[in-house]
């Protein structure tokens, strides 16, 4: 707060606080206070609203416990309700996302922040951005097209001799959720990328070739000096990929199977198709308590803390 009032003056200073404010309560908080209040009221006709029936209870919530649904984790049967898996299959898949473009911007990232020469970053840079040009839904359709059973990706390895019949991507070589996984990975990896190349950015090169000349190798060197100067990017574009991937309605929609469902997709029916808005923001907040957790969890296992992770 000094260096915004030294830099912008007491007026400018009071604006930016003034619109920060209003972003945050009347965007953000207020709906959200407005959608947890919603979720303990039950659904009802406009005439009944606010009449005897319309009082608070946890049934919303509950429902989430509906409908039991046989199935299989890690070769172990089990009966969950729909909804309850759904859920897991979520959180684990895009936690799965997370892990995968944390697996492919650290190297990249490593190379253009360390080994890369200055006068090609610019260049490197721009070729980075220019998939973000295209927007999510075109790039989500284009990626349908790749995977589908007749599509150019089945052709060329056709064409390759590696497989010798055409493989059904959407509906899954390992799982029902692999073409989701595949799209989200390719559209969220850039936000693992760039807090992570920032971070590294800021390490000193004498301190990776002091250890060089120490003589450790590559992998001592980046576990003991450059994870840990990048953690605070890295919890960054974890948490960032995590709730986007998360959060993704029009990825798992198009190039999902008719096996893998999201749960974004389950909230999106509850409110645009069974028009059960109460049920649908108790379902949301189950959904935001899930990515609270998942910072939190992030904080720890970084050992990092909020301001660290808003830098």
């Amino acid at each position: 707060m000094q260096d915004l009032l030294r830099r912008y003056g007491t007026g400018l200073t009071s604006v930016f606080c003034l619109l920060v404010a209003f972003w945050i309560l009347v965007l953000i908080v207020l709906p959200n206070f407005a959608m947890f209040e919603q979720s303990f009221r039950p659904y009802l006709p406009v005439v009944e609203v606010g009449g005897p029936k319309d009082v608070y209870s946890f049934a919303n919530y509950s429902k989430i416990l509906d409908n039991g649904f046989e199935s299989t984790i890690f070769g172990i049967p089990v009966t969950l309700p729909i909804h309850v898996l759904t859920f897991l299959d979520t959180v684990f898949f895009s936690a799965l996302v997370t892990f995968f473009t944390l697996v492919f911007a650290y190297p990249l990232a490593y190379y253009l922040a360390k080994i890369a020469s200055p006068r090609s970053i610019p260049t490197l840079l721009l070729l980075l951005f220019i998939p973000m040009w295209v927007s999510e839904a075109l790039r989500a359709f284009a990626w349908y097209v790749i995977l589908t059973f007749n599509g150019p990706l089945n052709a060329a390895l056709k064409g390759l001799g590696i497989i010798e019949e055409s493989i059904r991507w959407q509906n899954g070589i390992f799982t029902s959720y692999d073409a989701i996984v595949i799209v989200l990975t390719y559209c969220y990896v850039l936000f693992m990328l760039f807090p992570i190349y920032t971070a590294i950015t800021s390490l000193d090169t004498n301190q990776i070739e002091a250890a060089e000349d120490l003589g450790s190798p590559w992998w001592r060197t980046h576990w003991r000096v450059v994870i840990p100067h990048a953690k605070p990017g890295i919890a960054s574009g974890c948490v960032m990929v995590f709730m986007l991937s998360a959060g993704s309605l029009l990825v798992p929609t198009v190039v999902g199977s008719t096996k893998a469902n999201w749960f974004p997709q389950t909230i999106y029916t509850w409110f645009n198709d069974a028009l059960d808005w109460n049920t649908g923001a108790a379902y949301s907040m189950i959904f935001l308590l899930a990515c609270i957790v998942f910072v939190i969890l992030m904080m720890r296992l970084f050992r990092v803390k909020l301001s660290d992770i808003a830098k």
